[in-house]
């Protein structure tokens, strides 16, 4: 019994943990290592190899810097500045709370825009800024949803 109640805890886990990619403030990575250790501490200690600790904690590695990465990346790649790269981390944060999940999509774009006009930017630099960072925001999630799934099916395949 107590096995079965581990597991759907286990199960909503890691649906929270997709929640994680609109909203930044739930912690996606830790949200999926705490359904691993549950099962590791609670259901069987043994089942779960040092390989597939490892390669979690590359993968978890891989899952944090992807937002970063993405954002950075996209933003330069259409002209944004750094200040216009750290506006838009802070957005997509305050924007999970404004009108979610439509905030992290908009506050983002808008602050972008604010903050390169603001640096003497052309109105057409400022949207191509946004654009970038509005790119960079859905790579990001795009590449957090796909390790998040191969995290969680290589677990599924090594319990199973």
């Amino acid at each position: 019994m107590i096995d079965i109640l581990i597991w759907i805890v286990i199960i909503a886990l890691f649906i929270l943990s997709f929640a994680g990619i609109i909203f930044p403030i739930i912690p996606s990575p830790l949200v999926i290592w705490v359904g691993f250790l549950l099962y590791h501490f609670v259901i069987d200690a043994s089942e779960l190899t040092t390989t597939f600790w490892l390669a979690m904690a590359i993968l978890t590695i891989v899952l944090i810097g992807s937002d970063i990465i993405a954002n950075s990346y996209f933003v330069k790649k259409y002209g944004g500045s750094k200040w216009g790269e750290r506006g838009a981390a802070i957005a997509v944060i305050i924007g999970s709370f404004v009108i979610p999940p439509f905030g992290i999509i908009v506050l983002p774009f808008i602050v972008v825009f604010v903050i390169e006009m603001m640096q003497q930017r052309t109105a057409n630099e400022a949207i191509r800024a946004s654009f970038g960072s509005l790119i960079g925001f859905l790579g990001g999630a795009v590449a957090k949803v796909i390790i998040q799934l191969i995290m969680i099916v290589w677990f599924i395949i090594v319990v199973v």
